[in-house]
Protein backbone atom coordinates (compact mmCIF):
# COMPACT_ATOMS: atom_id res chain seq x y z
CA UNK A 1 0.00 0.00 0.00
CA UNK A 2 1.19 3.37 -0.72
CA UNK A 3 0.33 6.95 1.06
CA UNK A 4 0.21 8.40 -2.15
CA UNK A 5 -1.53 7.79 -5.43
CA UNK A 6 -1.02 4.33 -6.34
CA UNK A 7 0.25 2.87 -9.75
CA UNK A 8 -2.39 -0.35 -9.19
CA UNK A 9 -5.42 -0.93 -8.57
CA UNK A 10 -6.55 -4.50 -7.51
CA UNK A 11 -10.61 -4.66 -7.90
CA UNK A 12 -11.33 -8.19 -6.35
CA UNK A 13 -14.92 -9.48 -6.66
CA UNK A 14 -15.85 -12.14 -3.86
CA UNK A 15 -18.95 -14.17 -3.49
CA UNK A 16 -18.50 -16.36 -0.49
CA UNK A 17 -15.11 -17.16 -0.71
CA UNK A 18 -13.94 -15.46 2.62
CA UNK A 19 -11.09 -17.75 3.44
CA UNK A 20 -9.27 -17.31 -0.30
CA UNK A 21 -9.94 -13.57 0.04
CA UNK A 22 -8.18 -13.20 2.73
CA UNK A 23 -5.37 -15.33 1.43
CA UNK A 24 -5.99 -13.32 -2.08
CA UNK A 25 -5.39 -9.89 -0.71
CA UNK A 26 -2.45 -11.17 2.15
CA UNK A 27 -0.07 -12.62 -0.80
CA UNK A 28 -1.45 -9.18 -2.84
CA UNK A 29 -0.10 -6.74 -0.07
CA UNK A 30 2.94 -8.75 0.45
CA UNK A 31 4.07 -9.63 -3.43
CA UNK A 32 2.90 -5.74 -4.55
CA UNK A 33 6.23 -4.29 -5.09
CA UNK A 34 4.64 -0.86 -7.23
CA UNK A 35 2.37 1.90 -5.12
CA UNK A 36 -0.90 -0.11 -4.95
CA UNK A 37 -4.07 -0.28 -3.30
CA UNK A 38 -7.23 -3.59 -3.35
CA UNK A 39 -10.67 -2.84 -3.75
CA UNK A 40 -12.87 -5.45 -2.51
CA UNK A 41 -16.17 -5.88 -4.00
CA UNK A 42 -18.26 -8.35 -2.12
CA UNK A 43 -21.55 -9.62 -4.09
CA UNK A 44 -24.04 -10.00 -1.02
CA UNK A 45 -21.95 -12.96 0.69
CA UNK A 46 -22.93 -14.46 3.75
CA UNK A 47 -20.07 -15.41 5.26
CA UNK A 48 -18.79 -12.23 6.55
CA UNK A 49 -16.64 -11.56 3.84
CA UNK A 50 -16.40 -7.55 4.56
CA UNK A 51 -15.99 -7.82 8.52
CA UNK A 52 -12.53 -10.29 7.94
CA UNK A 53 -11.40 -7.67 5.34
CA UNK A 54 -11.93 -4.59 7.35
CA UNK A 55 -10.23 -6.36 10.27
CA UNK A 56 -7.54 -8.06 8.48
CA UNK A 57 -6.64 -5.35 6.08
CA UNK A 58 -8.26 -1.86 7.27
CA UNK A 59 -6.52 -0.32 4.25
CA UNK A 60 -8.33 -1.76 1.66
CA UNK A 61 -11.30 -0.39 0.17
CA UNK A 62 -14.51 -1.94 0.57
CA UNK A 63 -17.98 -1.90 -1.42
CA UNK A 64 -20.76 -4.24 0.13
CA UNK A 65 -23.54 -5.03 -2.82
CA UNK A 66 -27.20 -5.49 -1.67
CA UNK A 67 -27.73 -7.93 -4.45
CA UNK A 68 -25.43 -10.46 -6.57
CA UNK A 69 -25.01 -7.91 -9.97
CA UNK A 70 -23.05 -10.49 -11.11
CA UNK A 71 -19.19 -10.58 -11.77
CA UNK A 72 -18.99 -7.35 -14.74
CA UNK A 73 -21.34 -4.99 -13.05
CA UNK A 74 -19.16 -5.69 -9.39
CA UNK A 75 -15.63 -4.69 -11.36
CA UNK A 76 -17.98 -1.44 -12.78
CA UNK A 77 -18.71 -0.84 -9.20
CA UNK A 78 -15.29 -0.91 -8.46
CA UNK A 79 -13.74 0.62 -11.40
CA UNK A 80 -15.74 4.13 -9.98
CA UNK A 81 -13.24 4.27 -6.60
CA UNK A 82 -9.93 2.78 -7.87
CA UNK A 83 -7.11 5.40 -8.35
CA UNK A 84 -4.46 3.35 -10.32
CA UNK A 85 -3.00 4.10 -13.69
CA UNK A 86 -3.47 0.47 -14.14
CA UNK A 87 -6.23 -1.42 -13.24
CA UNK A 88 -5.86 -5.38 -11.71
CA UNK A 89 -8.44 -7.84 -12.43
CA UNK A 90 -7.84 -10.38 -9.56
CA UNK A 91 -10.09 -13.37 -8.21
CA UNK A 92 -10.27 -14.20 -4.92
CA UNK A 93 -9.20 -17.79 -5.54
CA UNK A 94 -5.95 -16.64 -7.63
CA UNK A 95 -2.19 -15.91 -5.48
CA UNK A 96 0.23 -13.65 -7.31
CA UNK A 97 3.37 -15.13 -6.71
CA UNK A 98 6.55 -12.43 -5.80
CA UNK A 99 7.59 -9.97 -8.51
CA UNK A 100 3.82 -10.21 -10.33
CA UNK A 101 2.45 -7.41 -10.06
CA UNK A 102 5.58 -5.20 -10.52
CA UNK A 103 6.54 -6.95 -13.47
CA UNK A 104 3.24 -6.78 -15.32
CA UNK A 105 3.24 -3.00 -14.29
CA UNK A 106 6.99 -2.95 -15.66
CA UNK A 107 5.60 -4.40 -19.33
CA UNK A 108 2.70 -1.41 -19.63
CA UNK A 109 5.04 1.20 -18.69
CA UNK A 110 7.22 0.45 -21.57
CA UNK A 111 4.59 -0.37 -23.95
CA UNK A 112 2.26 2.32 -24.57
CA UNK A 113 0.62 0.26 -27.74
CA UNK A 114 -0.21 -2.52 -25.05
CA UNK A 115 -3.68 -2.46 -23.69
CA UNK A 116 -3.10 -5.48 -21.13
CA UNK A 117 -1.07 -8.04 -20.08
CA UNK A 118 -1.60 -10.92 -18.17
CA UNK A 119 0.73 -13.50 -16.09
CA UNK A 120 1.70 -17.52 -16.72
CA UNK A 121 -1.44 -18.45 -14.28
CA UNK A 122 -1.10 -22.07 -13.27
CA UNK A 123 -3.46 -24.47 -11.28
CA UNK A 124 -2.05 -25.72 -8.34
CA UNK A 125 -1.29 -29.18 -9.28
CA UNK A 126 1.07 -26.81 -11.76
CA UNK A 127 -0.65 -26.99 -14.80
CA UNK A 128 -1.13 -24.37 -16.99
CA UNK A 129 -4.47 -22.39 -16.87
CA UNK A 130 -5.46 -22.56 -20.79
CA UNK A 131 -7.93 -19.56 -19.86
CA UNK A 132 -4.61 -17.50 -19.50
CA UNK A 133 -4.23 -17.47 -23.27
CA UNK A 134 -6.97 -17.65 -25.36
CA UNK A 135 -8.00 -16.75 -29.04
CA UNK A 136 -11.06 -14.82 -30.13
CA UNK A 137 -13.67 -17.85 -30.75
CA UNK A 138 -14.89 -17.82 -34.15
CA UNK A 139 -17.17 -20.99 -35.49
CA UNK A 140 -14.13 -22.60 -36.59
CA UNK A 141 -12.43 -22.49 -33.67
CA UNK A 142 -14.79 -23.15 -31.18
CA UNK A 143 -15.72 -26.41 -33.39
CA UNK A 144 -11.96 -26.99 -33.39
CA UNK A 145 -12.32 -27.13 -29.60
CA UNK A 146 -15.41 -29.18 -29.48
CA UNK A 147 -14.66 -31.85 -31.43
CA UNK A 148 -11.63 -32.18 -29.85
CA UNK A 149 -9.17 -31.43 -32.46
CA UNK A 150 -7.71 -29.24 -29.94
CA UNK A 151 -6.68 -31.52 -27.78
CA UNK A 152 -5.39 -33.68 -30.61
CA UNK A 153 -3.30 -31.57 -31.76
CA UNK A 154 -2.30 -28.99 -29.20
CA UNK A 155 0.88 -27.14 -30.79
CA UNK A 156 -1.44 -26.33 -33.77
CA UNK A 157 -2.25 -22.84 -34.73
CA UNK A 158 -5.01 -24.24 -37.00
CA UNK A 159 -6.30 -26.71 -34.15
CA UNK A 160 -5.75 -25.50 -31.25
CA UNK A 161 -5.84 -21.32 -31.35
CA UNK A 162 -8.86 -21.51 -28.51
CA UNK A 163 -6.19 -21.82 -26.29
CA UNK A 164 -3.27 -20.43 -28.01
CA UNK A 165 -1.44 -23.65 -27.86
CA UNK A 166 0.75 -22.92 -31.23
CA UNK A 167 2.84 -19.97 -28.71
CA UNK A 168 5.33 -21.54 -26.32
CA UNK A 169 3.86 -21.07 -22.30
CA UNK A 170 7.49 -19.99 -21.35
CA UNK A 171 7.51 -16.70 -23.74
CA UNK A 172 6.13 -13.51 -23.96
CA UNK A 173 3.98 -12.87 -26.45
CA UNK A 174 0.70 -11.37 -27.94
CA UNK A 175 -2.75 -13.28 -27.20
CA UNK A 176 -6.25 -12.19 -27.95
CA UNK A 177 -7.45 -12.32 -24.89
CA UNK A 178 -6.44 -13.39 -21.42
CA UNK A 179 -8.36 -13.96 -18.17
CA UNK A 180 -10.18 -11.42 -15.60
CA UNK A 181 -8.89 -13.77 -13.40
CA UNK A 182 -5.76 -12.10 -13.07
CA UNK A 183 -5.52 -9.35 -16.20
CA UNK A 184 -3.52 -6.03 -15.60
CA UNK A 185 -5.40 -3.77 -17.82
CA UNK A 186 -3.98 0.34 -18.75
CA UNK A 187 -6.89 2.69 -17.63
CA UNK A 188 -6.91 4.79 -20.10
CA UNK A 189 -7.40 1.80 -22.56
CA UNK A 190 -10.55 1.23 -19.99
CA UNK A 191 -11.74 5.36 -20.46
CA UNK A 192 -11.25 4.41 -24.66
CA UNK A 193 -13.49 1.33 -24.68
CA UNK A 194 -15.35 0.88 -21.56
CA UNK A 195 -15.18 -1.78 -19.08
CA UNK A 196 -17.20 -4.67 -18.39
CA UNK A 197 -20.61 -5.13 -20.60
CA UNK A 198 -23.09 -5.38 -18.23
CA UNK A 199 -25.09 -8.00 -20.47
CA UNK A 200 -22.64 -10.34 -18.88
CA UNK A 201 -23.66 -11.72 -15.51
CA UNK A 202 -20.46 -13.96 -15.49
CA UNK A 203 -18.25 -15.50 -17.82
CA UNK A 204 -17.32 -13.98 -21.70
CA UNK A 205 -16.81 -10.15 -20.22
CA UNK A 206 -12.96 -10.17 -20.35
CA UNK A 207 -12.63 -11.34 -24.10
CA UNK A 208 -15.60 -9.11 -24.95
CA UNK A 209 -13.25 -6.59 -23.36
CA UNK A 210 -10.04 -7.49 -24.76
CA UNK A 211 -11.66 -7.96 -28.60
CA UNK A 212 -13.01 -4.30 -28.13
CA UNK A 213 -9.34 -3.08 -26.89
CA UNK A 214 -8.09 -4.88 -29.95
CA UNK A 215 -10.46 -3.17 -32.04
CA UNK A 216 -9.09 0.06 -31.35
CA UNK A 217 -5.70 -1.35 -31.77
CA UNK A 218 -4.62 -1.96 -28.02
CA UNK A 219 -2.39 -5.24 -27.58
CA UNK A 220 -3.00 -8.18 -25.12
CA UNK A 221 0.20 -9.61 -24.15
CA UNK A 222 0.99 -12.68 -21.89
CA UNK A 223 3.86 -11.90 -19.68
CA UNK A 224 5.31 -15.67 -18.54
CA UNK A 225 7.74 -13.97 -15.95
CA UNK A 226 5.10 -13.18 -14.09
CA UNK A 227 3.29 -15.69 -12.36
CA UNK A 228 0.18 -16.49 -10.44
CA UNK A 229 -1.85 -19.58 -9.27
CA UNK A 230 -5.33 -19.96 -9.52
CA UNK A 231 -7.98 -22.51 -7.86
CA UNK A 232 -10.55 -21.86 -10.40
CA UNK A 233 -14.50 -21.60 -10.47
CA UNK A 234 -15.21 -21.75 -6.86
CA UNK A 235 -17.39 -18.27 -6.91
CA UNK A 236 -19.08 -19.70 -9.96
CA UNK A 237 -19.85 -23.07 -8.34
CA UNK A 238 -20.87 -21.05 -5.03
CA UNK A 239 -23.47 -18.92 -7.30
CA UNK A 240 -24.68 -21.71 -9.82
CA UNK A 241 -23.67 -24.96 -8.91
CA UNK A 242 -24.76 -27.29 -11.24
CA UNK A 243 -25.26 -24.86 -13.73
CA UNK A 244 -21.97 -23.33 -14.24
CA UNK A 245 -21.00 -25.19 -17.21
CA UNK A 246 -23.86 -23.68 -19.29
CA UNK A 247 -23.63 -20.42 -17.92
CA UNK A 248 -19.96 -20.79 -19.62
CA UNK A 249 -21.54 -21.56 -22.55
CA UNK A 250 -23.85 -18.61 -22.15
CA UNK A 251 -21.44 -16.13 -21.78
CA UNK A 252 -19.84 -17.33 -25.42
CA UNK A 253 -23.41 -17.25 -27.17
CA UNK A 254 -23.34 -13.38 -25.77
CA UNK A 255 -20.09 -12.77 -26.97
CA UNK A 256 -21.11 -14.12 -30.40
CA UNK A 257 -24.20 -12.00 -30.53
CA UNK A 258 -22.44 -8.84 -29.56
CA UNK A 259 -19.54 -9.32 -31.82
CA UNK A 260 -20.09 -11.77 -34.15
CA UNK A 261 -23.07 -11.76 -35.64
CA UNK A 262 -26.37 -14.40 -35.81
CA UNK A 263 -24.82 -16.70 -38.47
CA UNK A 264 -21.77 -16.99 -36.57
CA UNK A 265 -23.89 -17.58 -33.35
CA UNK A 266 -26.13 -20.18 -35.16
CA UNK A 267 -23.14 -21.69 -36.04
CA UNK A 268 -21.88 -21.67 -32.43
CA UNK A 269 -24.66 -22.33 -31.17
CA UNK A 270 -25.35 -25.55 -33.70
CA UNK A 271 -21.46 -27.00 -32.83
CA UNK A 272 -22.04 -26.82 -28.72
CA UNK A 273 -25.41 -28.10 -28.87
CA UNK A 274 -24.26 -31.28 -30.49
CA UNK A 275 -21.14 -31.90 -28.51
CA UNK A 276 -23.52 -31.73 -25.18
CA UNK A 277 -25.47 -33.51 -26.77
CA UNK A 278 -23.48 -36.46 -27.24
CA UNK A 279 -22.01 -36.09 -24.20
CA UNK A 280 -25.55 -36.41 -22.21
CA UNK A 281 -26.63 -38.83 -24.05
CA UNK A 282 -23.36 -40.99 -23.67
CA UNK A 283 -23.56 -40.17 -20.10
CA UNK A 284 -26.96 -41.24 -19.76
CA UNK A 285 -25.61 -44.56 -21.49
CA UNK A 286 -23.21 -45.46 -19.25
CA UNK A 287 -25.71 -44.87 -16.18
CA UNK A 288 -24.24 -41.36 -14.62
CA UNK A 289 -27.22 -39.20 -14.69
CA UNK A 290 -25.85 -36.61 -12.67
CA UNK A 291 -23.23 -35.67 -15.23
CA UNK A 292 -25.98 -36.07 -18.40
CA UNK A 293 -28.16 -33.48 -16.65
CA UNK A 294 -25.60 -30.83 -16.16
CA UNK A 295 -24.42 -31.69 -20.15
CA UNK A 296 -28.14 -31.78 -20.96
CA UNK A 297 -28.63 -28.21 -18.89
CA UNK A 298 -25.88 -26.73 -21.14
CA UNK A 299 -28.01 -28.36 -24.54
CA UNK A 300 -31.06 -26.55 -23.43
CA UNK A 301 -29.22 -23.50 -22.96
CA UNK A 302 -27.74 -23.73 -26.13
CA UNK A 303 -31.42 -24.15 -27.71
CA UNK A 304 -33.10 -21.64 -25.80
CA UNK A 305 -30.75 -18.44 -25.87
CA UNK A 306 -32.24 -15.21 -27.10
CA UNK A 307 -30.00 -12.93 -27.52
CA UNK A 308 -32.53 -10.18 -27.16
CA UNK A 309 -33.69 -11.27 -23.48
CA UNK A 310 -30.09 -12.76 -22.30
CA UNK A 311 -28.01 -10.82 -20.20
CA UNK A 312 -27.08 -10.65 -16.37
Amino acid sequence: MTNGKPLVSAIVVSYNTRDLLLDCLKAFYACSDVPAEAVVVDNASTDHSIEAVAHEFPQAKVIRQRTNLGFGRANNAGLQVAEGRFILLLNPDVTVMPGCVGRLSDFLLVRPDVGAVGPRIQRPDGSLDHAARRGFPTPAVSMFHFSGLSKAFPQSERFNRYTMGHMPATETHEIDAGTAACLLVRRAAVDRVGFFDPDYFMYGEDLDLCYRAACQGMRTIHVPEARAVHIGSLSARARFGAEREAEVVKGEMRFYAARRGARELRLFRLAAGCKFGLKAAWAAARGRRATATIYGRVLRACVAFDPSRESG
